[in-house]
């Protein structure tokens, strides 16, 4: 009957703790002898002969010296208590007898030795007990050192015995499967362990040629299959319109698909198994791929004598959790691009042209309005406004859509030139007074004494301020107020509305510049969702920056900066 694995090492650990347990059971016993008899030398035997000695030093100073007595009667007391040894009663019972002789006239000293013969008497069998006692300590030391010495030798040799043999018991076994391993990572299908044990490593022998015949089955039966679905995947991957790249985990490349080699101008037999950023050195848009863009701007790139707009994806290849590669797609989103560039276009053309018919519209209604013309009734005064109403709200959406075209376009004209903050103030104030007073709103005004000039286009920063103006008034309640500051911070210019309203949710800051964005439950039928976009573009296109800062129930708080010029 084969013995298991387990069993063997839990008889060598059952060993190892009998040794362990046996060396401290017979250590502890032998210890606490010794030590036991050596206590009882210092306590029974040392202690008498220190009370012996005091006695005779004090009986030498008791005619000088009167606490010499005290001295000799304290310790004679406390040898009379501490009586351990045959003999060592009767003598001092003798020597307290000559002690009280002494007593009735300490000045006569013809007593004196007989007191100093029933001391040394003491000290005579205290010091034969500390002989006899030691005697027994070593003798009980000899019989320790013979026990554990046998003891030792023998464990010695059973200990040496598990040395030589349980090793090979766990390591001969784990040696052949290693082997096995190896030529199975090998692709070596064919080979098999062979082990004469019926434990878990007899087993597992076992299982690996079990796992080694299934491999070679496998190679054998489906390495053609394999072929095939290799084929058609490369060939699936170079009939589509994206360009696709493969690396591997150390970026070296695998392969490229036929539309992937036209972008990049080489052939993929040339460059698979190279270094990706060895390649990009000397191919621009290679060393494009490899870099990590936040942004993922779109790439446009020449191919085929024309010009192509691409989007980048990067995938990992994972397996079991580990990244092994990375694909990099270049979608083509040339028809795509080209779909919103001709929507820009129309947007552009539309809103040109809707805004001279516009003007005029406004222009005759408020024409209607003037006394010379005629008088209107009430009913067509308020049709009037209304008109002009509309058509104020038509030429801002308009004036929208032509600034979202430029940036869109990336035609933004910019006019930058040294320009004064406060002006920049004044007019975005000039242009919101109305509105302001039609609310009942105060606008307060904070501009910092002898503010830096800033490099910047005037009317298009003045439209930003206007804008964060026209945002705050109509969202602070009537009879509010809301603050214009401009002020130096460090080596900028800061500008900043504060309002009252509201607020804004904190969740939706992220998003309060992104085109078309409305913050949910402000009900803005009338905006577009664009003004605040076109800030943003409009002011980081001059090299500013802008923010906004808001809380619910606080009111909201937004911002841009420049650097002094």
């Amino acid at each position: 009957m084969s013995v298991r694995l387990k069993t063997k090492l839990s008889l060598g650990l059952v060993f190892l703790f009998v040794v362990i347990l046996l060396f401290g059971i017979l250590g502890l016993f032998y210890i606490n002898r010794l030590s036991d008899e050596g206590r009882l030398v210092l306590k029974n035997n040392h202690e008498s002969i220190v009370y012996c000695n005091r006695m005779l030093e004090a009986l030498e100073d008791i005619n000088t010296n009167k606490r010499s007595l005290d001295v000799f009667r304290d310790n004679l007391a406390k040898q009379q208590n501490n009586i351990t040894e045959v003999g060592e009663k009767e003598a001092t019972d003798e020597l307290s007898k000559n002690f009280n002789e002494m007593l009735v006239d300490p000045s006569d000293q013809s007593n004196y030795a007989d007191i100093r013969r029933s001391i040394n008497k003491i000290l005579d069998v205290n010091e034969q007990a500390i002989v006899r006692k030691n005697a027994s300590a070593q003798k009980t030391a000899e019989g320790a050192k013979e026990v554990l010495t046998i003891l030792f030798t023998i464990l010695t040799l059973l200990s040496f015995t598990f040395i030589f043999n349980l090793p090979g018991i766990i390591s001969d076994p784990i040696r052949s499967l290693s082997e096995g391993i190896r030529a199975i990572a090998g692709k070596n299908y064919k080979k098999r362990i062979y082990l004469r044990q019926g434990d878990e490593f007899g087993e597992l022998a076992n299982a690996f040629n079990t796992m080694a015949e299934k491999l070679d089955e496998y190679e054998n039966s489906n390495l053609a299959q394999i072929k095939f679905e290799k084929r058609r995947i490369e060939t699936i991957i170079n009939q589509m319109r994206d360009g696709i790249i493969g690396f591997d985990d150390k970026r070296h490349i695998l392969f490229l698909n036929a539309v992937a080699e036209k972008l990049l101008g080489l052939k993929e037999k040339d460059i698979a198994g190279q270094y990706a950023p060895d390649v990009a050195l000397s191919n621009d848009l290679m060393r494009t791929l490899l870099q990590d863009d936040p942004l993922k701007k779109d790439l446009k790139i020449y191919c085929d004598n024309k010009e192509g707009y691409f989007s980048k994806d990067v995938l990992d290849v994972t397996n079991n959790q580990s990244i092994i590669g990375q694909v990099i797609v270049l979608r083509n989103i040339t028809p795509f691009h080209e779909l919103n560039e001709a929507k820009t276009n129309f947007i552009a053309t539309v809103s040109h042209e809707l805004k001279t018919p516009l003007s005029s519209i406004k222009m005759s209604a408020r024409l209607l309005t003037d006394l010379r013309v005629g008088a209107l009734n009430g009913e067509q005064q308020e049709l009037t406004r209304s008109i002009i109403d509309d058509a104020d709200r038509l030429l801002k959406i308009t004036g929208e859509l032509l600034n979202m075209s430029q940036v869109e376009t990336g035609n933004i004209q910019l006019k930058l030139q040294p320009a004064d903050p406060a002006v920049i103030v004044q007019q975005a104030i000039q242009a919101v007074t109305f509105q302001a007073q039609q609310r009942r709103i105060k606008v307060h005004t904070e501009l910092a004494q002898s503010l830096p000039y800033i490099q910047a286009d005037v009317e298009k920063t003045s439209w930003v301020l206007i804008n964060l103006l026209t945002n705050a008034i109509k969202y602070s309640p009537e009879e509010s107020e809301i603050e214009v500051a401009a002020f130096r911070n460090a080596d900028k210019v800061e500008f900043r509305v504060r309002d009252h309203g509201r607020g804004i949710d904190e969740k939706y800051l992220p998003r309060i510049f992104d085109r078309y964005f409305k913050v949910p439950g402000s009900h803005d039928r009338n905006g577009t969702g664009l003004g605040l976009s076109i800030s943003k573009e409009f002011i980081e296109a001059q090299g500013g920056r802008i923010w906004v800062d808001s809380r619910l129930g606080e009111g909201s708080s937004f911002g841009f900066t420049f650097n002094a010029a």
